[in-house]
């Protein structure tokens, strides 16, 4: 029984004696989209007052392909040192492993939750060719004739299209899904009238809401938006249940050490409070969470949980 204590207490000191050597080299940062997109710009603010705070190299690694699916099949594969990190979202954390042919990792075996970093409402826009003012204007119309409303999204098993997908089962309607190789070239077809619906990215569809370009009538989380005050959420028009948001968090590789995890959650609740990496996630549209890994963790079970039956209700199925 004394030999079991003292190892015991000889792991926590190693333990805490790692987390206060830690990081001792560069941080490797994978972002799993293309350079510009949200997850991308939100990764750089960060990053950037992170190696001020760790004296050390955060190395931005972009890995974008499959939704996500393949930057974070690579962050899986990494050492589990506590020297990579991972910016994850709604469609890598939550709906991809949660598709029928499920990726090479599993959000809740590969990693460990640090931080949700910020939650944003998607927006649900119209061309303004389309005869609707408001949401159940919408639904009356898309119910008047089934199938003949299409709407785009930034790909299939995407936050945008299962987003949708949640909306179309509440409201009991029919819409065709046009999916596009990311969110730039479905808002430029919406744009066109090529299609006539999008549940949007609040970032996205703002500038061209309020060129007139754009029709927007409700945001998807259970408050407005400060970034479009006068929409109504989904509840408020009468669409409760369709709440949902885009979100985007950090990870690390699992067995990196609750020490270490715990050191880098505390850093990174200092580096969103300050007003130079807070005002530009605010400005995209966001709010800023920096829950606990716990809350995290919690999180990210429950919206796998709820998108999986979205997925099987739905019929998605992988491309």
């Amino acid at each position: 029984m004394r030999r079991c204590v003292v190892a015991v207490a000889l792991g926590l000191v190693t333990a805490a004696a790692q987390a206060q050597q830690w990081p001792a080299k560069p941080i490797r940062f994978i972002i799993a989209q293309p350079p510009g997109g949200q997850n991308d710009v939100q990764a750089r603010i960060i990053g950037l007052r992170l190696i001020e705070l760790w004296g050390q190299p955060v190395v931005f690694d972009n890995r974008p392909g499959a939704g996500g699916a393949i930057g974070f099949e690579i962050a899986a594969q990494a050492p589990n040192d506590g020297y990579t990190i991972a910016m994850g979202s709604i469609s890598t954390l939550a709906v991809i492993p949660s598709m029928p042919r499920k990726p090479r990792y599993d959000p809740l075996v590969d990693f460990a939750p640090v931080t949700l970093v910020s939650t944003s409402p998607y927006v649900v826009t119209l061309h303004p060719s389309v005869p609707a003012r408001n949401l159940k204007e919408l639904v009356a119309l898309a119910k008047a004739k089934p199938g003949a409303l299409s709407y785009a999204s930034s790909g299939t098993a995407t936050g945008i299209h299962l987003t949708t997908e949640l909306f179309k089962m509440i409201a009991g309607i029919d819409m065709v899904h046009v999916p596009y190789k990311g969110g730039a070239p479905a808002t430029t077809d919406l744009i066109g009238g090529q299609v006539g619906v999008m549940f949007n990215n609040v970032i996205t569809a703002v500038p061209h809401v309020k060129t007139g370009k754009l029709r927007s009538l409700a945001v998807t989380t259970a408050k407005r938006s400060p970034a479009l005050p006068e929409t109504p959420t989904a509840a408020e028009a009468g669409y409760a249940g369709a709440e949902s948001s885009s979100w985007q968090g950090i990870v690390t590789r699992a067995g990196a050490g609750a020490a270490v995890v715990s050191r880098m959650h505390a850093d990174l609740v200092k580096v969103l409070a300050l007003p130079e990496v807070r005002n530009p996630i605010l400005n995209q549209g966001n709010d800023i969470v920096a829950g606990t890994p716990q809350e995290f963790a919690t999180f990210i079970r429950a919206e796998m949980d709820k998108w999986a039956k979205v997925i099987k209700t739905a019929g998605v199925r992988n491309e």
